[in-house]
C-alpha cells in the first residue's frame, strides 16, 4: 500500500507537468499548486479509506499537506517569496576549555570565571658513594613532590589557589590563599594574597621546586630561612613595575592545627630590579631580609640539618647538633646575576643570626653559591622578570612535536658554615648537571655532586667527602 501511495503522488505531479512547462504566471501557478494539493489529498484519503484508517482521512482532508516536489525548471525564473525578518540568536557555549601545559583551563563564556587544576610529580633516585662512613653510602628513591591543587579567578580582580602535597608518605597543605589584583596605572600593578603563602626570599628560594635548574635549591635558600620554613599563614602585598617588583610578608606559623600557644611572628621583604632588560638579556639585582620572633610558648629548638649532597640521603647533612633556647632569627641576602642569550649565571649570599637566651652569642649561619647554565639548543633561560625567579622554559622544538627538546648543562658551587655554637660545622659542594626538557612541563634531570662536610657533632663528626649521583623525572601541570 505504501508503494501505491507514492505512485499516486508521482502520477499527480506527472499530470501537472505539462501545465507547469508553459511557465504560467505566478497567480496561475498558485492556483495550479492548490489544485494539485487537493488532488493529492483526495488520493490519500481514498487510500486511507481502503486501509480502514478513517481517523487519518479526516485529518488529511481538513489540513492538506503542501507540495514539496516542484520541478526546478518551472520555478527557476520566479521571484523568491518574501521571508519575514526574524532576529538570529547565536547561543554561546557555557564553558570554554583551553588546553595548555598538559591540563585544561575552564572559563565561562564571558570570561568572568576561570578554573584550572594543578599538579606536580617529581620522582627522584639518589646514590652516594666514597664516604668514609658506610652508612652514608646508600641508594634511595623518593617523591620530591607529589602535588595536586587548583587555581581560579572571579572577574578581573579576585583569584585563588590551593595545593596539597602527598610526598614522603605525608599529606601537607602547601599553598592556599585568596588574592586581589589591580592596576595602579599603565606601568604599575599590584596584588595582595592572604592565606598559607610561599616565601618570596632569595632567587632560588622564590623558585618553585619544579622549576629549579638543579635537583635541590642552593644552601642560601635552604639555610638562610625563618625557623618556620618556606611557608607561613599571613598576608603578602606585592607591587610590580616594568623593571622589578617588591613584596612584604607578615605571617605566623605554618598550618598545623595547634592552637594551644600563640604563633611566632615573621616579617619578610624582598625586592628585585632589572637595570638592563632586553629581549635576549637581563641583569638581575636582588635583596631580601626577614625578622622572626619566636613565640614565648615555642620550644625554641634551632637545630639545623641542612642538605648538602641530596635530599634523599638523611645521613648526608651539615648538622649543627642540638641547639635550644632560641628567641628569634634574623636573616638577609643579596642576589646578582642575569643571562645573555642561552647562557645564565646567578650568585647569592646570605647570613642568618639566631638569637639565644641567657646572654649566649648568636647562632650564625653563612652561605653563598655561584650557579650557571647554558641551553645547548638555543632556548633562553626561563627567567621571570615579573617576580625575579626561574619558571618553566619555553622549548623551541618539543619532543612531542618531532623536535629534540631543550638540552641544558649546569654547574654550581655552594658553601655553608655554622658558627657561634659548640656544634660548629661547614660544608661545600660542586655540582655538574644536565637537564633535558621534552616540552615546557616535562623534564629529565641528572646531577653529579662532589660534596664535603666537617661536622663537630652527631654520628658523622669529622671531615668527610664523597660523591652523589641523583636523577629526576618531573612533570608539572
Amino acid at each position: 500500500m505504501t508503494s501505491l501511495r507514492y505512485g499516486c503522488a508521482l502520477l499527480a505531479l506527472f499530470m501537472a507537468s505539462p501545465a507547469l512547462a508553459q511557465a504560467p504566471s505566478q497567480e496561475a501557478l498558485a492556483d495550479l499548486v492548490r489544485a494539485q494539493a487537493a488532488e493529492i489529498a483526495e488520493l490519500r484519503a481514498r487510500l486511507d479509506r481502503l486501509e480502514g484508517q478513517q481517523a487519518a482521512t479526516a485529518s488529511l482532508t481538513a489540513q492538506p499537506a503542501p507540495v514539496q516536489a516542484v520541478p526546478v525548471t518551472a520555478v527557476a525564473s520566479l521571484p523568491a517569496p518574501p521571508v519575514p525578518a526574524s532576529p538570529v540568536t547565536v547561543q554561546e557555549p557555557g564553558v570554554v576549555t583551553e588546553w595548555g601545559n598538559g591540563l585544561p583551563t575552564f572559563r565561562s563564556a564571558d570570561g568572568f570565571y576561570s578554573f584550572k587544576p594543578r599538579g606536580r610529580i617529581l620522582a627522584d633516585v639518589s646514590s652516594t658513594f666514597g664516604s668514609d662512613h658506610d652508612a652514608r653510602n646508600i641508594t634511595t628513591t623518593g617523591m620530591r613532590a607529589l602535588r595536586m591543587g587548583l587555581e581560579g579567578g572571579v572577574g578581573p580582580h579576585l583569584f585563588y589557589q590551593f595545593e596539597a602535597d602527598f610526598s614522603e608518605n605525608e599529606v601537607d597543605v602547601v599553598t592556599a590563599f585568596i588574592g586581589w589584583r589591580d592596576r595602579i596605572n599603565a606601568s604599575v600593578d599590584y596584588d595582595v594574597r592572604v592565606g598559607h603563602l610561599f616565601n618570596d626570599r632569595s632567587f632560588e628560594g622564590a623558585t618553585g621546586s619544579d622549576s629549579t635548574p638543579f635537583l635541590e635549591r642552593t644552601v642560601v635558600s635552604t639555610a638562610i630561612i625563618p625557623q618556620r620554613g618556606f611557608y607561613g599563614m599571613g598576608v603578602m602585598p606585592r607591587v610590580f613595575w616594568k623593571s622589578g617588583h617588591a613584596s612584604l610578608n607578615v605571617s605566623g606559623d605554618r598550618i598545623d592545627g595547634a592552637q594551644g600557644s600563640g604563633d611566632s611572628r615573621t616579617i619578610l621583604g624582598r625586592v628585585h630590579y632589572n637595570p638592563i632588560k632586553t629581549p635576549r638579556g637581563v641583569l638581575h639585582l636582588g635583596a631580601w631580609g626577614f625578622d622572626e620572633e619566636l613565640a614565648a610558648g615555642a620550644s625554641g629548638v634551632l637545630t639545623r640539618n641542612t642538605v648538602i649532597g641530596g635530599r634523599f640521603n638523611g645521613a648526608l647533612r651539615v648538622t649543627s647538633g642540638t641547639v635550644v633556647g632560641g628567641t628569634g632569627t634574623t636573616g638577609y641576602g643579596l642576589e646578582l646575576g642575569g643571562y645573555r642569550g642561552p647562557l645564565w649565571v646567578m650568585g647569592e649570599f646570605g647570613q642568618r643570626h639566631a638569637s639565644l637566651d641567657a646572654g649566649r652569642p648568636d647562632f650564625v649561619t653563612d652561605a653563598w653559591s655561584l650557579s650557571g647554565g647554558w641551553f645547548l639548543t638555543g632556548e633562553l633561560p626561563p627567567y621571570s622578570a615579573r617576580i625575579g625567579s626561574f619558571s618553566q622554559p619555553k622549548v623551541l622544538r618539543p619532543v612531542f612535536e618531532g623536535g629534540p627538546g631543550a638540552l641544558e648543562v649546569t654547574a654550581r658551587y655552594e658553601h655553608l658554615e655554622f658558627s657561634g655554637i659548640p656544634g660548629a660545622a661547614d660544608g661545600s659542594a660542586v655540582t655538574l648537571g644536565a637537564n633535558w626538557y621534552l616540552n615546557t612541563f616535562t623534564r629529565f634531570q641528572l646531577n653529579g655532586i662532589h660534596w664535603r662536610t666537617e661536622n663537630t657533632a652527631g654520628a658523622y663528626a669529622g671531615e668527610d667527602d664523597g660523591q652523589t649521583v641523583s636523577g629526576r623525572i618531573a612533570v608539572t601541570f
